[in-house]
């Protein structure tokens, strides 16, 4: 079994849940609340400028060129591509960037990119790569699955954000991490693997808990 399969297994009930969770849905069923919606662009803007900065924390930690590069590429998909997604909305709802970088991120924003600084921090590219490939896995799993929902890339309001986590170019820079975890994971200690699928599972939580912050509103 690869590692990332092992990751995988060992996060499908956090990962069914995220499914499930009432704001996901929400999104699906075109329901949810314009408000938490705001709310949650605002504290995912932020958290995409920490998730950035654990990618550049692989360019610090890798020792080869190429694995260098990669990293690099990363840090400029989210910042030139991903974050283009919430620009367009925050335009839609009248939000300048400014304002974003005023808002204060919430504890549950705080607590998980704190962690995955810390890991990068304190570890070397597998785990900085374990760390960020929950987050990227299952907004393509999530995207995927809203994709396939009858009309739902098509709302007015919410297909824009579907559309844009089930399209082609964001599942292959996933796809693309997965690889890369399986690479740099090949010859790894038991020790090791525990520890990565550790930091994955965490990841998976942290990711739940996010929505549970979103959809509460919850400084």
């Amino acid at each position: 079994m690869k590692l990332t399969e092992r990751m995988h297994a060992a996060s499908a009930d956090i990962w069914q849940a995220c499914l499930e969770h009432p704001f996901v849905r929400g999104i699906g069923d075109g329901t949810l609340d314009v408000e938490k919606f705001r709310f949650f662009m605002l504290q995912d803007y932020l958290y995409l400028f920490d998730y950035t900065r654990v990618f550049a924390m692989g360019v610090v930690k890798a020792r080869e060129p190429e694995l260098m590069r990669t990293f690099a590429r990363n840090v400029e998909a989210i910042l030139g591509g991903e974050m283009e997604i919430h620009r367009a909305y925050m335009a839609r709802l009248g939000i300048r960037e400014e304002q974003v970088l005023s808002v204060q991120p919430a504890l549950a924003n705080l607590s998980y990119t704190h962690y995955m600084l810390a890991t990068a921090e304190t570890g070397g590219p597998m785990e900085i790569v374990a760390a960020i490939l929950a987050c990227s896995w299952s907004y393509a799993e999530i995207g995927q699955a809203l994709n396939r929902i009858p009309g739902a890339a098509l709302h007015s309001f919410y297909g824009e954000w579907i559309q844009g986590y089930a399209s082609e170019d964001y599942n292959a820079t996933n796809e693309a991490l997965i690889e890369l975890m399986d690479r740099l994971a090949e010859g790894c200690t038991e020790a090791q693997a525990a520890r990565l699928t550790e930091i994955f599972v965490n990841c998976s939580r942290y990711e739940l808990g996010f929505w549970d912050m979103a959809w509460e509103m919850r400084q």
